[in-house]
C-alpha cells in the first residue's frame, strides 16, 4: 500500500518557477524535481486550496502549476477541516496571520492523510511547529500527518 502525500503549494511553486540564483532555493527547486519524478511511489493529493493558491500570480507561471497538479485528486476542503483549522489558530500552533498554512494541515489530517509535503519552513515544517500541531491535533482525536519536505520524505537529508 502506497503512502499518502499532500503536496502544499510551495512544492509545485518550486517546481515550476524559474531557476533560482539562490543556491539554497536552486537546490530546492532540484529536489522537488527529483522527488516530483518519484510520485508514482506514493498516492498524491492536493485540495481546492492549493488550487486556489497555485492559480494565484503571473497568469503563465499559475497556467503551469495548475497543468503539474491536473493529475492529482482532490480532497475536501469542508466544515471538519476548517473547525480543525481553527483550532490549530486558536492554539497558536500556527500563527493567526496564516490561517491557510493551519488549513493544508487540517485538510491532510481530515482526509486521512500520512504525509504533508512543503518547503514552508517557516509556518509549517520546523521542530517547533511539527510538536505544537502534533499536540493539538492528537487533543482533537486525530492522527496528525508527518509534515516534512520532499528531501525528507524521500530520506535524502535537508
Amino acid at each position: 500500500m502506497k503512502l499518502k502525500v499532500y503536496i502544499e503549494t510551495t512544492v509545485v511553486s518550486y517546481l515550476t518557477s524559474r531557476v533560482s540564483g539562490n543556491p539554497v532555493v536552486a537546490g530546492h527547486q532540484e529536489s522537488t524535481r527529483e522527488f516530483w519524478n518519484r510520485l508514482g511511489d506514493f498516492d498524491v493529493f492536493v485540495s481546492d486550496l492549493v488550487l486556489q493558491e497555485a492559480g494565484r500570480g503571473d497568469p503563465t507561471q499559475a497556467r503551469a502549476r495548475l497543468d503539474a497538479l491536473v493529475a492529482f485528486p482532490v480532497v475536501d476542503v469542508d466544515d471538519e477541516a476548517r473547525r480543525l483549522a481553527e483550532t490549530i489558530l486558536a492554539s497558536r500552533a500556527v500563527p493567526d496571520e496564516y490561517p491557510e498554512d493551519a488549513l493544508h494541515i487540517a485538510i491532510a489530517t481530515v482526509n486521512g492523510l500520512e504525509f504533508v509535503v512543503t518547503w514552508n519552513f517557516t509556518h509549517i515544517n520546523n521542530p517547533f511547529t511539527r510538536m505544537m500541531i502534533r499536540q493539538v491535533i492528537g487533543n482533537a482525536g486525530y492522527v496528525a500527518p508527518e509534515i516534512c519536505s520532499p528531501d525528507e520524505l524521500l530520506g535524502e537529508g535537508v
